[in-house]
C-alpha cells in the first residue's frame, strides 16, 4: 500500500473545473496541494472531442465572462491564444411556439414589435413595477415567482424554456431563492425586477462584475474543455489520474484519504480535504460521517440528459442561421428540450460547408429517457428539429452523450441541504463540499466559489 503522509497538505477529490480552479488557487496560494481524479482525464462534465471535422462538447458548450478571474486564469495557463469569444450573431435567441421561431426580444422597441408574446402578456409585464412581494420567497416556486410578477404566458414562453435550457429543469419544482439568487434579490432589495435591474447595475460595476445577461459568451478554439486541461498541465504532478477515492476518516486531527490508484489501494493524510466532486458521489465518499450528510446529499436530484451532436450540409438547410440557437417552451410537446447552433456561434465547430447542432433531450421533463431505446429517441428528436431548421438531407454526422445524472437541481426545500451542509463543515472543521451543487451551475459560478473557497482557507490560515 502506498502512503503519503503530510499535516499541511490539502487534497482535492475531482478534477472537474470546481476542484482544478480550486487547487489551482490554492497552489497560487502556496499549498500543498493533491488533485484526485477516478477518471484517466480531467474536466468532470466538460468533455470537448473531435470527430471527422466536428468539435463536439459533450457538456457545458460556452462560459460567460461574469467575473474578471476567467481571464485572469487564461492568460496564467496560456490558453489566450485559443480563446474565442461568440460571434454576434450568437446574440439572438430563439424561442418555438407554434412551430415556429420567434426571436427573444431583448429590448423595449422589440418587446412591442414581438409576436412571441399577446399585447395582453404584454401589458401585464408593464405592470410588474406594482406588484408586491411574495410572503414566503424561501419555498417560493419558480413557476410561482414569474407568474406573479409576470403573467402566465410569460412563464409560458420566456421562463420555462430557459429553464430547461439552462438546468433541463421544472420550473415548477426549482425554487426561485436557490436557482436564480440574484432574481430573488431583485424583488426581496429593491421591490422589483425592472426596478432591481436597473439599480443592482451600478452595484455589479463597483464590483467589476457583470450579469449573466450582459456578459459575454467565451469559449476556446478546441472547446470548453481545454480549460481543465490546461489547469491541470499548469499544476503538473498535483494531479493524480485514475484515482477513485473510496472513503475518507478522521485520524488524529487530520483525514485519512482511502483511494484506489491505478488498481493499488494507497491512502493519503491530509489537514483538509475538498469535495468537488457530484452529491451523489459526496455522499459515498463521506458516509463514515453519519447517515444524515448522506440524507441530504443524495436528496439533491439529478435528471438525465441525453446530449445530440448534429452535422449537415449549409445548402440543405433552409433555416436563417443567426443565432444562437433556440429553446422550446413545455407547451409546444417537443421530445427534446432544445439546440444550439454551434457553428454559429465559434469558430472550428464544423467542415466549412457543413453546420453543427448541439439537441437536448430530456431533463425534469422527461426523467425516463434512460429507458428508451437510444436510436428511437434520436430518430425523433431528428425528425422534429429538421421539420423546426426546414432541413432536406440526411445528416453528415451524429454523435451523442448521455449523462445518466447530469445537473444538480436546486429544487423547492434545497435551503434546508445548504442549511445543512454549512453547519456540517462548521462541526468538521478541515472538510469542505464544494462543486457545482453549492453556490451555482454555471462555469463563471463554480471559478467563483472556487475562488471563495481558496480565500476562506487563507483567511483562516492567517489567524
Amino acid at each position: 500500500m502506498n502512503i503519503t503522509v503530510s499535516s499541511k497538505k490539502i487534497v482535492v477529490v475531482g478534477a472537474g473545473i470546481s476542484g482544478l480552479t480550486t487547487a489551482y488557487f490554492l497552489d497560487k496560494r502556496g499549498y500543498d496541494v493533491t488533485v484526485l481524479e477516478k477518471k484517466g482525464e480531467v474536466g468532470g462534465t466538460m468533455e470537448s472531442l473531435m470527430e471527422q471535422g466536428f468539435l463536439f462538447d459533450r457538456g457545458p458548450n460556452s462560459g460567460l465572462e461574469t467575473t474578471p478571474i476567467i481571464k485572469e486564469i487564461v492568460s496564467d495557463v496560456n490558453l489566450e491564444q485559443d480563446f474565442v469569444y461568440a460571434n454576434k450573431e450568437g446574440n439572438k435567441r430563439y424561442i418555438l411556439r407554434n412551430n415556429q421561431l420567434h426571436a427573444l426580444p431583448m429590448s423595449p422597441p422589440a418587446i412591442i414589435k414581438t409576436r412571441l408574446f399577446s399585447t395582453a402578456a404584454k401589458f401585464r409585464v408593464l405592470g410588474e413595477p406594482f406588484i408586491g412581494k411574495s410572503n414566503d420567497g424561501y419555498y417560493q416556486s419558480v413557476s410561482e415567482f414569474v407568474n406573479r410578477r409576470l403573467g402566465r404566458e410569460f412563464l409560458d414562453y420566456a421562463i420555462d424554456p430557459f429553464v430547461s435550457g439552462v438546468y433541463a429543469g421544472n420550473p415548477e419544482k426549482l425554487s426561485v431563492k436557490s436557482a436564480f439568487p440574484k432574481l430573488y434579490e431583485l424583488e426581496e432589495k429593491y421591490g422589483g425586477l425592472i426596478m432591481g435591474t436597473i439599480r443592482s447595475m451600478r452595484e455589479r460595476k463597483k464590483r467589476a462584475e457583470k450579469s449573466k445577461q450582459s456578459a459575454k459568451m467565451f469559449s476556446f478554439r478546441n472547446g470548453m474543455q481545454s480549460l481543465p486541461s490546461a489547469i491541470a498541465a499548469k499544476l503538473g504532478s498535483k494531479v493524480i489520474l485514475h484515482s477513485e477515492v473510496h472513503s475518507v476518516e478522521k485520524n488524529n486531527g487530520n483525514y485519512k484519504i482511502l483511494y484506489n490508484n491505478a488498481g493499488a489501494e494507497s491512502e493519503i493524510m491530509c489537514e483538509k480535504i475538498i469535495s468537488a466532486v457530484p452529491a451523489f458521489a459526496a455522499s459515498k465518499i463521506f458516509s463514515a460521517f453519519g447517515e444524515e450528510l448522506s440524507k441530504h446529499l443524495n436528496e439533491i436530484y439529478y435528471p438525465p440528459v441525453f446530449v445530440l451532436l448534429l452535422g449537415y450540409k449549409k445548402e440543405n438547410i433552409k433555416q436563417s442561421l443567426d443565432g444562437f440557437g433556440f429553446l422550446i417552451p413545455s407547451k409546444e410537446k417537443k421530445s427534446f428540450l432544445g439546440a444550439i447552433w454551434n457553428s454559429v456561434i465559434f469558430p472550428n465547430r464544423s467542415r466549412e460547408d457543413g453546420a453543427s447542432f448541439t439537441l437536448f433531450i430530456g431533463g425534469s421533463r422527461n426523467p425516463e429517457i434512460g429507458k428508451y431505446d437510444k436510436d428511437v429517441v434520436i430518430k425523433k428528436a431528428r425528425k422534429e428539429f429538421e421539420e423546426i431548421m426546414k432541413i432536406n438531407g440526411e445528416p453528415t454526422f451524429a454523435s451523442y452523450k448521455f449523462w445518466d445524472r447530469a445537473i444538480p437541481q436546486y429544487n423547492i426545500g434545497y435551503i434546508e441541504h445548504e442549511q445543512y451542509f454549512e453547519e456540517f463543515e462548521k462541526k468538521s472543521p478541515g472538510i469542505i463540499l464544494g462543486g457545482n451543487y453549492r453556490g451555482g451551475i454555471s462555469v463563471g459560478d463554480c471559478i467563483k466559489n472556487s475562488t471563495k473557497i481558496a480565500e476562506s482557507i487563507s483567511a483562516m490560515s492567517n489567524k
